[in-house]
């Protein structure tokens, strides 16, 4: 069963990473932790070359498509990895239950991004960075050093960055958010070697999983309403930030508490 759980969980998160440029890898913490039991700083190291590597295969099939634009990408990336790398490093001065607290509150932000009103796909989009380069670098480095912290892809505020900020149409910013996350997590990754133990055999294969799903996505992406999508995955996210608050109530009010390892996925399971 939690095999079966694990895998179609792995589809969504793949499925999301294809139609939305990310929303779906901020999953893969909790999916890793409260399903499949690893320790929360295994877990978030982990879902980095899962997401960062999915994202990797997404933006190729984005690219061929001609909806990857490579100059944003590595400014926005370049700037975005230092951050991650820094991060990674600060997260080893934290708690798992600490990571796992501020995970949900991201979480939190990243439902309520979603959820608000749809950005459009401008059809008369400005070249690259003539909205602002001092704020799509003031962007990318927090969503670096989130990915650092807490393990997430960022494409939830990648994506708005790079329409608002570097005037691209929605559809090149999610083939582009892809290509950022695929070098943002692989900085953050770099930060977590010799912190903790990876399971490289599970990362294989939780990877392929998640691949096919975001080749699915890529493929579906002109037959899709993302904005529908993005608000059914935003409150599957408050779903799973609330639970997360849940198993980690103890902390709030004491102070102390567990970190959501194997007990807390079968516990989860049971109900």
């Amino acid at each position: 069963m939690i095999a079966l759980l694990g895998v179609l969980l792995a589809v969504l998160i793949g499925l999301s990473l294809g139609l939305l440029g990310g929303g779906g890898s901020i999953l893969t913490v909790p999916v890793l932790v409260y399903v499949l039991g690893f320790d929360a700083k295994e877990a978030i190291a982990m879902s980095l070359p899962v997401v960062g590597t999915a994202s990797l295969i997404g933006a190729i099939g984005h690219s061929r498509a001609g909806n990857v634009r490579v100059r944003t990408a590595l400014i926005f990336g370049a700037t975005a990895m230092a951050g991650a790398f820094a991060g990674a490093r600060v997260a080893g001065l934290l708690s798992g239950t600490t990571q796992l607290l501020i995970f949900a509150g991201v979480m939190l932000l990243a439902a309520a991004s979603m959820y608000g009103s749809p950005l459009r796909d401008a059809a008369t989009a400005r070249p690259d960075l003539q909205g602002g380069l001092l704020p799509l670098l003031s962007s990318a480095a927090g969503v670096g050093a989130l990915t650092g912290i807490v393990g997430i892809g960022g494409g939830f505020l990648i994506v708005p960055a790079l329409v608002v900020f570097a005037r691209i149409p929605m559809r090149e910013a999610v083939g582009t958010s892809l290509l950022v996350i695929a070098l943002n997590t692989a900085s953050g990754f770099a930060g977590y070697l010799g912190q903790v133990t990876i399971d490289w055999g599970f990362v294989a294969g939780f990877t392929g999983i998640v691949m096919l799903g975001v080749l699915a996505g890529t493929r579906l992406l002109p037959m899709i309403s993302p904005p529908h999508l993005k608000r059914a995955l935003a409150l599957v996210l408050v779903g799973v930030a609330l639970f997360i608050l849940h198993q980690n109530r103890s902390v709030l009010r004491q102070g102390h508490g567990p970190t959501g390892g194997s007990d807390a996925a079968q516990a989860f399971l049971r109900r």
